[in-house]
């Protein structure tokens, strides 16, 4: 099965209004085929600012992060309807920097998951393990048990509407990246359970991002193993003469997958 490849920028607690602005028009005027799905994740206060820019163009729009409550006195935290009234089609849940800052727990990012998924968003869920995890030949368990609790209660259907992001958490914004190897077999891994999970048609058809220092000089390479389908970029996506060539290099590597 051919999966079409999917980058996501995520621009964390970074840009000013007038720099979103700036940074949006660039990537729509620089992504001018559908080959592959790009998404840009704004900080929440320019989402609409950022919508109305890329307006038209092939560029698709994320929240960072997603409440689980519709509406209600939750002060400072922005609802699924809210991201879908801002013009958004995504919702990264599960971040690294939000799992391990904010001490969010797997049965809460299921939550938020099932919460954003009934809304109507598509989910971008990150899963990955830290560095001593790693070390201690832990990333396999850590992954299965954050793919068990994270995704428990949803169906194989709900699933057509969900992306996995891969994030080893000692490489993101490390200067590290997983080699080659490492990406795939942990992706192959992913795939594994999500077989296991739901069956192989959802194994098959699930989207599975790579995030972690990615650049322009690692994307193709990354992007050109079998079960890595796309990248979630950090500090790349916030400069387009570094994020649109990791998309052209993904608009590449996707023709010569389809072919």
């Amino acid at each position: 099965m051919t999966r079409k490849l999917f980058v996501a920028g995520n621009w964390k607690m970074y840009t000013n209004l007038a720099e979103a602005k700036q940074l949006a028009g660039a990537i729509a005027k620089g992504v001018t085929t559908d080959a592959m799905t790009v998404a840009v994740c704004p900080p929440f206060p320019w989402l609409t600012t950022v919508a109305e820019v890329i307006k038209g163009s092939h560029v698709k729009l994320g929240g960072q992060d997603c409440a689980i409550e519709k509406e209600g006195a939750y002060t400072g935290q922005v609802s699924a309807p809210m991201l879908l009234d801002a013009g958004c089609q995504y919702a990264i849940i599960g971040h690294s920097e939000r799992r391990h800052g904010l001490n969010e727990k797997d049965e809460l990012l299921n939550k938020k998951a099932h919460g954003a998924l009934a809304a109507g968003l598509e989910v971008i869920f990150c899963i990955g393990e830290l560095l001593a995890e790693r070390e201690g030949n832990q990333t396999e368990s850590v992954l299965e048990r954050q793919l068990a609790l994270g995704l428990a209660g949803m169906t194989a259907e709900q699933l057509k509407k969900l992306v996995i992001a891969y994030e080893p958490v000692w490489a993101i914004g490390t200067g590290k990246v997983a080699t080659e190897q490492q990406a795939q077999d942990a992706h192959a891994f992913i795939r594994q359970t999500i077989a296991k999970q739901f069956g192989k048609p959802a194994a098959d058809g699930m989207v599975i991002q790579y995030g972690g220092s990615v650049k322009p000089d690692n994307a193709a390479k990354l992007l050109a193993l079998p079960d890595v389908d796309g990248c979630l970029v950090g500090g790349a996506s916030l400069k387009p003469e570094l994020f649109l060539p990791i998309i052209q290099a993904g608009v590449d590597v996707a023709g010569k997958k389809s072919s």
